[in-house]
């Protein structure tokens, strides 16, 4: 019985923040992309840098914006600043739908509760097979190193 209550708590104070009321919260920057493209590279700012300050967030509580800031620690550059860049496609909205994409799946990442895992304890007939074909493969060998003499 305690073990269900402690896993109601658990999902009610991890409880996931609506991404798309956080989105309102993301600020844009571009800039020109480097590789293969042409002409179009040295024209066109189509590389899109997302920063989300996590910190300074009003739809996120202090349990969550800690959450974040310790799954999401590589990601995180100066004071909370949560920094995703993309510029894999040749447009700037492209590659803006990229970044706001990507920052949806890291948010619901970072808040899925994994599941405690359940020991699991072999079963008397799988071990007696397991030394039964060891047994068996004991006799092959003796018989290896008998001498037909």
């Amino acid at each position: 019985m305690p073990k269900k209550y402690s896993v109601q708590i658990l999902t009610f104070t991890f409880m996931k923040p609506d991404s798309h009321l956080l989105v309102t919260e993301l600020t844009f920057k571009t800039s020109r992309s480097g590789g293969a493209g042409g002409q179009n590279v040295n024209k066109v700012a189509t590389k899109v840098e997302l920063d989300f300050d996590i910190r300074n967030s009003q739809f996120l509580n202090d349990l969550q914006k800690t959450t974040i800031e310790t799954k999401l620690s590589s990601r995180i550059v100066g004071d909370g600043i949560l920094q995703i860049i993309s510029q894999s496609e040749r447009s700037q909205l492209g590659n803006k739908q990229l970044v706001i994409k990507k920052f949806h799946e890291l948010i619901k990442e970072c808040f899925k509760v994994q599941k405690k895992r359940m020991p699991t304890k072999i079963s008397k007939g799988i071990k007696e097979r397991r030394l039964k074909s060891k047994k068996r493969r004991g006799e092959i060998k003796k018989l290896r190193n008998l001498s037909p003499e």
